[in-house]
């Protein structure tokens, strides 16, 4: 026996422990072996495409459906396999169909007048398009992926080539089949849906969720269901979670934001918040205001005037509330810095002018009913009244609570995956490029140790016992994540929210962003944070969403000479008309990256009944000198380690040191 051959039988019996749990999987020299063999192919096939979106922002019309056009690779695919041998015309109605295939049947079915001949001509093509996707997929993968009651007639058409004149009749059969049976509806959708399914491997989503638009509650639907997913918090998730933890501020906010934007239907048709409290409240207090400052800013719903005008009352009641009880929280947590955000007490109501030191601001609006000169942070017993009853409505909020599950299950602060760094907002700097130290209770806490302590907070917030002085804190803390200056979700010297409503001088509106937005653009400063987070590679980027990158006047997505790239450009309206464009999604595949510029979307219906598809642009980012296999990617590192636990396992097999099982 060589020495090698010794050393390797010493390992293997410091392992037995584990190769006996491994022994029940794959009992024997058989078993074992063929899964090495099969793990070895899996390892030489290319890697699977990754989509990466961030700052949805509630609008889910669009999210939806560059999610089924894959940010235009479908009809990359489609344009591939068929080149000159369909017409633009017809290419595009096959992509229509593709991601929309219940609604584009139906209006088919309207204009078509050979209902059979067209099923046979799609079916084919559906078959090759299905085909291709499914290329880079083991056929165990690909089957786990087919919906049961198609399953073995697609891997029959999957893996059997039409070239082939033995087959062709056979294929030729099983389509006319699916055709005089009436299953050719039920089946184009099940391909459609598999195409999708194919299409992307992964979907990484790096933030903002929630407000501003009109369906967050639709898109975390969708992803609750979506097959491979991941999330890296941003400070509108953060906000949403604290609200659905108990926290008051945080529930204030959200209903701040959605009487901004005139969200109202996602609070209540989406997770059942009830509203009927502060609005009759509001309606009451604020009868002889004319609120003009808080009508929606931006709104889908179709709203009457006198809905406006209690929308803008309920705006104006939630925002007073909300400055009260953030007052509580920064007088309780003094640590917290955010005495500059209580403001109230500076008002003078006769001179309509807030005070701070020498200096006298015009104050836009002064007419605040509830706020008391004398004591301006104390609630007034409706306030509080409609603030429990909010704090009950979330609480309890069934849906809420299982969009908040998915949440804490597929999602965290940061991502490391395949050589990229993915954080929503920020990684605190100091002036000179350096970590920053975050204190955090009686510990300083900087880089990958803040993010995980950060990441740890809002799971205690949300999850810990109740009377628990580590829950309490962390309940507080979330709100800070949303709006304090070191947060790593926001990272700005203040949240103007008090200004921007109620101060004319607009050099109080400023937001003074962290080091970070400027020192991102310089590679060295990049790489320091890639060590850091332990992130190697020849290609490494870290990626990020929440600040909108105003392509329209010239900003670039991509900066550090390629190493960061930012991928928030407007997917909320609210930010086009500043960005210029509709938002970036990147595509992640076997041969680099793939930068998609969206234009704004039209709607569902226009892509359905127009073959309307959003106008996209494709910037080349990074191309591979080589193709990207498996073997390339953090899973298949997991499978060579995999592989090498097997070959350990043949060998305590074949030296006796382990049985085989009998069968």
């Amino acid at each position: 026996m060589t020495v090698t051959n010794k050393a390797k039988i010493e390992e293997i019996k410091n392992d037995l422990r584990y190769l006996e749990l491994l022994s029940q999987s794959f009992p024997t020299i058989a078993a074992a072996s063929t899964e090495i063999i099969n793990l070895e192919a899996i390892l030489n096939l290319p890697k699977g495409t990754e989509h990466f979106l961030a700052d949805l922002h509630g609008e889910y019309e669009a999210f939806n459906h560059v999610l089924r056009n894959a940010s235009g690779a479908i009809k990359r695919k489609v344009n591939e396999i068929f080149g000159n041998t369909l017409r633009e015309a017809e290419k595009k109605e096959l992509c229509t169909l593709i991601y929309y295939p219940e609604q584009k049947l139906i209006r088919v079915k309207e204009t078509e007048e050979d209902m059979n001949d067209w099923y046979v001509i799609t079916l084919n093509q559906l078959v090759s398009v299905c085909q291709n996707v499914s290329s880079k997929y083991t056929r165990s993968k690909v089957r786990k992926a087919l919906p049961e009651e198609f399953s073995y007639i697609i891997q029959e058409l999957l893996h059997e080539s039409s070239t082939t004149q033995n087959k062709q009749a056979y294929i030729n059969v099983i389509i006319s089949t699916i055709i005089e049976t009436d299953r050719a509806d039920d089946f184009i959708i099940a391909l459609c849906n598999l195409i999708q399914r194919l299409t992307i491997d992964s979907l990484h989503i790096l933030g903002d969720i929630f407000d501003r638009g009109p369906g967050p509650h639709i898109i975390m639907d969708t992803l609750c269901n979506y097959h491979n997913f991941d999330i890296q918090w941003g400070n509108h998730d953060i906000l949403w979670m604290g609200a659905a933890a108990g926290n008051k501020c945080s529930i204030a906010n959200v209903l701040r934001l959605a009487m901004r934007y005139g969200n109202l239907p996602a609070l209540e048709d989406g997770y059942g918040i009830n509203l009927l409290p502060l609005a009759t409240f509001a309606m009451e207090a604020y009868a002889d205001d004319p609120c003009t400052q808080f009508y929606p800013k931006e709104y889908d719903a179709q709203y009457s005037d006198k809905t406006l005008r209690m929308i803008a009352q309920m705006h104006k009641a939630i925002c007073i509330i909300q400055f009260k009880l953030e007052a509580e929280i920064i007088k309780r947590r003094p640590e917290f810095e955010m005495e500059d955000r209580m403001l109230l007490h500076h008002i003078d109501f006769e001179k309509k002018v807030l005070k701070l030191g020498d200096k006298e601001y015009e104050m836009r609006d002064c007419l605040m009913p509830t706020v008391d000169p004398n004591d301006p942070y104390r609630l007034t017993e409706e306030e509080a009244d409609v603030v429990n009853k909010l704090y009950d409505s979330f609480t309890r909020s069934e849906k809420l609570r299982k969009h908040m599950k998915c949440l804490f299950r597929y999602g965290c602060m940061y991502n490391v995956c395949n050589s990229n760094l993915l954080f929503h907002a920020s990684m605190p700097l100091n002036e000179d490029g350096s970590l920053k130290e975050i204190t955090i209770g009686d510990k300083k806490y900087k880089g990958k140790e803040l993010l995980n302590k950060v990441g740890q907070l809002i799971r205690t917030a949300y999850f810990a016992d109740k009377d628990n002085e580590e829950k309490d804190f962390a309940i507080d803390y979330v709100w800070y994540l949303w709006c304090g200056k070191d947060s790593p979700a926001f990272d700005k010297s203040k949240m103007a929210t008090f200004e921007r409503y109620f101060l004319t001088d607009k050099e109080t509106h400023k937001e003074i962003k962290g080091y970070y937005y400027s020192k991102r653009n310089d590679e060295a400063v990049c790489d320091m944070i890639l060590d850091e987070f332990n992130v190697e590679g020849e290609h490494r980027h870290i990626i990020n969403g929440h600040v909108p990158v105003k392509a329209v006047q010239g900003e670039k997505p991509i900066k550090a000479n390629g190493k960061l790239m930012v991928i928030d450009g407007g997917f909320s309206k609210a930010y086009q008309p500043e960005t210029g464009i509709a938002g970036y999604t990147l595509v992640y595949h076997s041969r680099g990256f793939q930068l998609v510029q969206h234009e704004p979307f039209t709607s569902t219906q226009a892509a359905i009944e127009e073959g309307k598809d959003i106008k996209s642009t494709t910037q080349i980012v990074e191309l591979s000198t080589k193709r990207m296999m498996v073997k390339d990617t953090d899973k298949g590192e997991e499978l060579k380690i995999q592989i090498e636990d097997l070959k350990k396992l043949l060998i305590a097999y074949r030296t006796g040191i382990l049985k085989e099982k009998a069968l």
